[in-house]
């Protein structure tokens, strides 16, 4: 019977999704969960796998175009069947298992010796031969779940109730138990990848079955698609080089979204660049994994994989797959461009006398954009940008309110700390996190800036917690991924998640719910040496927080012999943008000066250890 692929919900908010691309043409045959599309929503870009195996008969809705949550996206039909509408199928659906055969015996000849085919029948006839292991809901608005370790592999021997794998979602991370005992013949959903609530996840067959074996060595079509893996080798280079150039020695609170993923590859450089020898140094283990990226002994290299090693210039021919049957995950990619980027940095301390020498390149002419003279399609999420911004500055009455900051005594401990603080955190000490909890603190001592106001109803309402959205910017456009709970958390805690944070925003690893939910918002404008700006409040947050670069100047200071005397000082302007509505100026600046007298009292010692 031809089967519907469905635009799935991707998030609690989420009401409708654009197809970015076909990843399968009509006429092409998919396997079961095989990558199909990437669909795009104002939260999340994923890929919709395959509900069920066989030729791909018509395309409903085409790139570029959205549809609703749970309208049609495409047909398949069984590989029996016609890709027209099918009259073949009924003559070959007149007994059910019969159908289910059918519909599996072309893959098995395409892909193992008729020997397998008995085997490769077994697996897909849950009903007949073997139990479904289903994904459980995890809660009440739980629609779906990731799964993140597969406890038991094809052909192993399980007991009822005996934990099988382990599944993580935005609400718990728990173990599946098996429901029946038995042997292992199929795992459908991978390590790594999202099954909605009810999906098949593996199936459990008699004791001493025969597992479906075809799995671990399928699909040679993506053979072909190996080699071009390769052409992206050259885009990397500037991107791994560019990220630690900011990371100069004089502080401004931006280097924090830079500067803690960093640190973190560095600090686990030694013992990934060991590793990394051993594996590509034995050179009998690569053609046991094909050299064609590694993507034989995974089964299928995902697009978004196979995206995320082009954007670190990562060669899939050199990562050896952790996955299921040594298929190449997300961690891998990330890992293998941790271990190239701890290479080129190890002779970098040789080279500093020349980069030192660097400053006096930045008045070079700046090389003009291949983009000059050309128009392309508006991004979904700089649409989705564009719209909530006009519609926060329509809907608000907003004000900006500035304060200059002296941050000396931050500075100081700060290059005191910042050592023994990397060892304990595993991140890097910068200014934001400073800024931050400083933010926090007030909010809680003035919760009518935490707040937001719903005119219509007429109510006010005050947030139980502060949630702190902390803008990042990445090659999409500008994400604000939320800290839930930041009032719960210390210096250290703050400055690990806003690290973790930023980091997987920008490689697209972030979750839907992880992006939702702020109560008050901090922009680091001073990232690129921006003094000041006035920041626009995203509906429905009634404030923002801007925080400017951290400058050393002179400053009329009063010292308790001298009196009034010049000094050079590491100043700040915070840029405090509100609704004028429901925040009076007064209310503005008591925050404000809350948050001032925190940062120039720099009493963190505690939250340092020192």
């Amino acid at each position: 019977m031809p089967v519907s692929v469905t635009m799935p919900r991707l998030g609690e908010s989420v009401t409708e999704g654009t197809v970015t691309r076909w990843l399968k043409q009509e006429g092409d045959t998919v396997e079961v969960d095989e990558p199909l599309l990437e669909v795009s929503t104002d939260k999340v870009d994923t890929e919709i796998p395959s509900p069920a195996a066989g030729v791909l008969s018509r395309i409903v809705v085409g790139e570029d175009e959205t549809a609703e949550v749970g309208s049609e996206l495409a047909v398949i039909a069984g590989e029996g069947e016609s890709t027209g509408g099918g009259e073949t199928a009924p003559q070959q659906e007149e007994p059910a298992e019969e159908a289910a055969e059918a519909a599996e015996e072309p893959q098995a000849e395409a892909e193992q010796p008729a020997v397998e085919e008995p085997q490769e029948k077994a697996a897909p006839a849950p009903s007949g031969e073997g139990t479904p292991v289903k994904m459980p809901a995890l809660g009440e608005s739980v629609t779906e779940g990731t799964v993140t370790r597969w406890l038991k592999q094809v052909g192993d021997t399980v007991e009822v109730d005996e934990p099988l794998l382990e599944v993580s979602t935005d609400k718990v991370d728990t173990e599946i138990p098996s429901p029946v005992a038995g042997t292992v013949l199929e795992i459908k959903v991978p390590e790594d990848e999202t099954a909605a609530v009810g999906a098949d996840l593996a199936v459990i067959g008699a004791a001493g079955a025969a597992p479906a074996e075809a799995k671990p060595e399928p699909k040679p079509e993506p053979k072909a698609e190996a080699k071009p893996e390769a052409k992206p080798e050259p885009k990397p280079e500037p991107k791994a080089e560019a990220k630690p150039e900011p990371k100069v020695e004089e502080p401004t609170p931006g280097m924090s979204y830079n500067e803690p993923s960093a640190e973190a590859e560095t600090s686990a450089q030694p013992a990934q660049a060991e590793q990394k020898a051993v594996p590509s140094a034995a050179a009998p283990q690569r053609p046991s994994a094909p050299a064609q990226g590694g993507e034989e002994a995974a089964g299928y290299v995902t697009p978004l994989v196979r995206k995320l090693a082009s954007e670190h210039g990562v060669d899939l021919s050199s990562v050896n797959g952790t996955g299921v049957g040594g298929r190449i995950r997300k961690q891998d990619v990330l890992e293998a461009a941790e271990k190239a980027k701890a290479a080129k940095a190890a002779p970098a301390p040789a080279q500093q006398p020349a980069a030192a020498a660097a400053p006096a390149k930045p008045a070079t002419k700046p090389q003009p954009s291949a983009k000059r003279g050309t128009t392309e399609k508006l991004p979904r999420i700089r649409a989705t940008i564009a719209k909530r911004m006009q519609q926060s500055l329509h809907e608000m009455a907003q004000l900006t309110t500035v304060v200059e900051v002296d941050v000396t005594k931050v500075a100081k401990l700060r290059a005191r700390a910042k050592e023994s603080f990397q060892q304990r955190h595993g991140v890097k000490l910068s200014f934001l996190p400073f800024f931050a909890l400083a933010a926090v603190e007030a909010l809680q001592a003035y919760p009518i800036v935490n707040a937001s106001m719903d005119l219509d109803a007429g109510t006010i309402t005050y947030p139980g917690s502060e949630h702190l959205g902390i803008a990042v910017d990445t090659e999409r456009g500008l994400m604000v991924p939320v800290i839930h709970g930041a009032g719960d958390l210390n210096l250290g805690g703050i400055a690990k998640r806003i690290a973790d944070l930023a980091e997987r925003t920008r490689t697209n690893k972030i979750s839907p719910d992880e992006i939702a939910g702020a109560t008050f918002t901090l922009t680091n404008t001073g990232s690129r040496g921006a003094l000041f700006d006035t920041p626009i409040v995203p509906s429905p947050q009634s404030a923002m927080l801007g925080t400017g670069a951290v400058v050393k100047r002179p400053v009329v200071v009063n010292d308790p012999e001298l009196g009034e005397v010049v000094a050079v000082r590491s100043m700040v302007y915070l840029a405090l943008s509100y609704d004028h509505r429901l925040i009076d100026g007064a209310d503005a600046a008591r925050f404000l000066v809350a948050v001032k007298e925190r940062l120039e009292s720099g009493n963190f010692e505690a939250e340092l250890g020192l």
